[in-house]
C-alpha cells in the first residue's frame, strides 16, 4: 500500500513539475531579449545571446523534471541510476558543445548558440533515460500505466511545499550559468567553446559533491525521525570532510593535466589556452563546492529548502555580478571570470555551514508516537 502512493506520489510529482515549470520557460523565452538589453551587449553579440538565451529556456521544463525524477529514484533507494545518467549527460554536453560550435564530426556549425543546444540534447536524453528507470520501477514505486496523471490540488499542497524552493532553486541557478555564459559569449566563440568544455569537464568532479549531499541529506532526515539529532550532525560533517577530499582530489587532476584535458576535445590553440587556464582557476574553488553542496543537502535533510534557496542563488547572482563587472569594467578575459567563484564560494560555503550548525542545535526533537 505505502509503494502505492509513493507510485502516485512520483507520478504527480512529475505533472505538476511540468505546469509549474512550463509558464516559466515560456516567460523566459519571450522575455529574452529585454532581459539581455540589460547588459548592454553589441547588437551582434546580442543577437547571439537571445538565440541562445531562447534555447536555453526551452530546457527549463527538461531541467526540473530531471530534478524530480532523480529525487523520486533517491527516494525509492536508486541513487546510482541518477549519478550515472548525470555523468552519461555531462560527457554527451562535452562533446556535442564542441562539435555544434564548430561543425566538427559531421554535426551542423551553429557557433556560440551551438552550446546552448549541446546542453538541451545532452538534458533531454538524461530526461528520457529516468523516466524509462522509473518506468521499469524501483522498489515497488514506478510511474508506469495511465492513472494518477490528472493533476490533483490536494496532493499538489504537500508536494509543492517541499518540491517548489527546491526546483526553484535549481532553475535560478540554471539561469545564473545561462547569463554567465551570455556574458563570456562577448569574449568571442573561442572564449565561448573553452568556458563551455572546461566546465562540463569540471562538472565530472561535482558528482562526489552530489552524492554526499544526497547521502546527507537521507541520513540527517533519519536522524530528526529517530530524534537523534547528534548522529545527524556528525553524518553532515563526515559527509562534508570526504567530499572536500574527494573533490579536492579531482581538482588537482583537472589543474595538473587542464591542458592535455583541453586538448582531448579540440586542437584549436587558442580555445586549448583559456580553456586550460579556465580549468586551473575553477579547480581551486571546488571544495568549497563541495562543501556548499553537503551543508546544502544537509539542511534540507532538517526540513529547510528555504535557505539553500536564499543562499545558493543569492552567491551564484553575486558571482554572476562580479564576472559582468570583471567583463566590462576591468577588462578581464576568461580566466578572470571564473576566479570570481574563488571569491564567492567560500563565502556561500561558510554560510551554509553555519546555519546548519545553528539549525541542529536550535532543532526540536520530535515528539515521541504512540507506543515508543
Amino acid at each position: 500500500m505505502r509503494s502505492l502512493w509513493a507510485a502516485h506520489l512520483a507520478r504527480q510529482s512529475i505533472v505538476w513539475s511540468v505546469c509549474f515549470s512550463i509558464p516559466l520557460a515560456l516567460v523566459g523565452f519571450f522575455l529574452a531579449d529585454p532581459i539581455l538589453s540589460v547588459f548592454g551587449l553589441a547588437p551582434d553579440v546580442a543577437v547571439i545571446a537571445g538565440e541562445y538565451l531562447k534555447v536555453t529556456m526551452g530546457t527549463v521544463v527538461v531541467l526540473v523534471v530531471l530534478f524530480i525524477g532523480g529525487g523520486v529514484l533517491r527516494g525509492a533507494g536508486d541513487s546510482r541510476t541518477p549519478m550515472q545518467v548525470t555523468a552519461l549527460a555531462n560527457v554527451v554536453n562535452i562533446f556535442l558543445t564542441y562539435g555544434l560550435i564548430f561543425g566538427v564530426w559531421g554535426l551542423p556549425e551553429l557557433g556560440a548558440v551551438g552550446s546552448a543546444w549541446a546542453t538541451f540534447i545532452s538534458r533531454l536524453l538524461a530526461m528520457i533515460i529516468l523516466l524509462w528507470a522509473m518506468s521499469r520501477g524501483r522498489n515497488g514505486v514506478s510511474i508506469g500505466g495511465r492513472a494518477g496523471w490528472l493533476p490533483q490540488i490536494p496532493v499538489a499542497r504537500s508536494v509543492l511545499q517541499i518540491g517548489v524552493p527546491a526546483a526553484v532553486e535549481q532553475v535560478l541557478i540554471s539561469a545564473a550559468f545561462t547569463v554567465l555564459t551570455i556574458i563570456v559569449a562577448s569574449l568571442g566563440t573561442a572564449s565561448l567553446a573553452a568556458h563551455r568544455i572546461a566546465f562540463n569537464a569540471l562538472s565530472l568532479s561535482f558528482l562526489p559533491g552530489f552524492g554526499f549531499s544526497i547521502a546527507a541529506t537521507a541520513l540527517v532526515g533519519q536522524s530528526v525521525g529517530a530524534r537523534r539529532l547528534d548522529q545527524g550532525r556528525d553524518a553532515a560533517h563526515t559527509a562534508a570532510r570526504w567530499g572536500a577530499i574527494w573533490m579536492g582530489s579531482m581538482a588537482l587532476v583537472f589543474f595538473l593535466l587542464a591542458t592535455p584535458i583541453m586538448q582531448a576535445f579540440t586542437n584549436e590553440a587558442d580555445v586549448v589556452r583559456q580553456g586550460a587556464a579556465s580549468l586551473r582557476v575553477l579547480a581551486l574553488s571546488q571544495p568549497f563546492w563541495a562543501l556548499l553542496f553537503i551543508y546544502s543537502g544537509s539542511l534540507r535533510g532538517l526540513g529547510n529548502t528555504n535557505f539553500p534557496l536564499r543562499a545558493n542563488t543569492l552567491g551564484i547572482w553575486s558571482t554572476v555580478l562580479l564576472g559582468w563587472l570583471i567583463v566590462n569594467v576591468w577588462n578581464g578575459g576568461l580566466a578572470e571570470v571564473w576566479a570570481a567563484f574563488i571569491v564567492t564560494s567560500p563565502v556561500m560555503a561558510f554560510v551554509l555551514f553555519r546555519r546548519f550548525r545553528g539549525d541542529i542545535l536550535n532543532a526540536p526533537a520530535p515528539q515521541p508516537v504512540a507506543g515508543d
